[in-house]
């Protein structure tokens, strides 16, 4: 029998792993990009300091929100979980 592999890019691998969270409330604070952004910086609790990097920013995007590619190509944000409607995005810092 020949096994097959199949190689996807690492954000689209954490994505099929990556499980809701149940969460307290997420500490949501100002858009990220620009203080409109739907896409928000996200602070320190319970739920998200497993997930906190000092060479990085936590950022939440809302589930289903049509602008989380665009976001995703424009800062290099890996989805790490998904909590209280909101993708959690690991963003490096430059």
């Amino acid at each position: 029998m020949r096994l097959s592999f199949i190689i996807l890019p690492l954000g689209l691998s954490l994505v099929a792993c990556t499980e809701p969270i149940a969460g307290g409330g997420l500490p949501l604070m100002d858009g990220y990009r620009d203080p409109a952004d739907q896409c928000v910086r996200v602070g320190e609790n319970e739920v998200t300091n497993q997930f906190l990097d000092d060479s990085a920013d936590l950022v939440g995007c809302p589930v289903g929100y049509e602008g989380t590619g665009v976001f995703v190509t424009e800062t290099g944000g890996v989805l790490v979980a998904q909590a209280d409607g909101y993708e959690l995005y690991s963003v490096p810092r430059n």
